[in-house]
């Protein structure tokens, strides 16, 4: 009896823990996190590079004549040397333009919103104490044309259709089935306290059940974040939706809390669904029958 109310007593503990971890992971916004410092940097000096009048770049004539054959041939440097070098130099420095044509910031993301992360980007700081700029914008769970690029071909713009649709689709699953699991794992822990005031073994083992059960919803929540995740960085055209290389990007702590939690509440099912089957078998007393009269 004194193990049952141990490995009940622990299991309401962590199941509570564990609401607290998602509750706290639900309400805070870093869950992904980037950091475009970097890029910036390199942006800036890669443009004042190029407004440096002693930088030429001229895509279709070459700065000076190249040598001879024969010269290549004596020094031992190929002849498709330097056309691929060339070429080399011409993909690097149109992947650059190209990266820093978009404006890249230092964010985080949350289950309801995506907000610029403070003290990283000055010019951004600027335009936010302006109001020029939110430092939050909310993240949208339906459905709006608006947030489609214009004048692209008909193909991509029905690809990125598609593509924002299953989105959608992935950040409803992840809020819908996390909502789930903090309701039946609630209700498993009231159900828990009350077998345990009672010592109804059956409602320990029925909460035991439901914080299972709330956990399985939590494996799929995260799970779908991070095929959210994913999908969103691998979505065509990648100019438009790619990251560079040279921006850091990870999941927050927010992300880390729920996985904490769901870690948690496994380990609360199986405790409080263990705990029943540690009380000892109560013995029945027989009590003689009555037969015509007589004891």
């Amino acid at each position: 009896m004194a193990a049952m109310k141990i490995l009940t007593s622990t299991g309401l503990f962590l199941a509570f823990c564990a609401l607290g971890l998602l509750a706290m992971a639900i309400c805070t916004d870093y869950w992904y996190e980037t950091d475009a410092r970097r890029h910036r940097e390199r942006c800036k000096n890669y443009a004042n590079k190029r407004n440096d009048p002693g930088y030429i770049y001229i895509s279709n004539l070459p700065l000076r004549m190249p040598p001879n054959d024969s010269n290549r041939k004596g020094k031992g440097v190929s002849v498709e040397a330097l056309p691929r070098a060339k070429r080399h130099f011409l993909a690097s420095a149109s992947a650059m333009e190209s990266h820093c044509s978009r404006q890249f910031n230092s964010t985080i993301s949350g289950l309801w919103r995506k907000c610029h992360r403070e003290g990283f980007d000055l010019e951004t700081e600027d335009l936010i104490y302006k109001g020029l700029i939110q430092r939050c914008t909310p993240v949208k769970y339906h459905y709006s044309s608006s947030t489609l690029p214009r004048n692209l071909p008909v193909n991509i713009t029905k690809t990125i259709r598609q593509d924002e649709w299953h989105a959608l689709h992935l950040r409803r699953m992840t809020a819908g089935f996390i909502g789930m699991a903090v309701s039946i794992i609630l209700f498993g822990w009231i159900i828990g306290v009350l077998g345990c005031c009672k010592q109804h073994d059956l409602m320990q083992y029925v909460a035991g059940l439901l914080f299972l059960m709330g956990g399985t919803c939590c494996i799929i929540s995260l799970c779908t974040c991070v095929a959210g995740i994913n999908f969103e960085l691998s979505r065509y055209p990648r100019y438009m939706y790619g990251l560079p290389e040279d921006i850091s990007h990870g999941y927050g702590w927010s992300m880390f809390c729920a996985w904490g939690g769901l870690g948690l509440t496994l380990l609360a099912g199986f405790l409080c669904t263990l705990a029943p089957s540690l009380n000892s078998p109560r013995t029945m007393v027989h009590k003689p029958r009555q037969e015509n009269g007589t004891v």
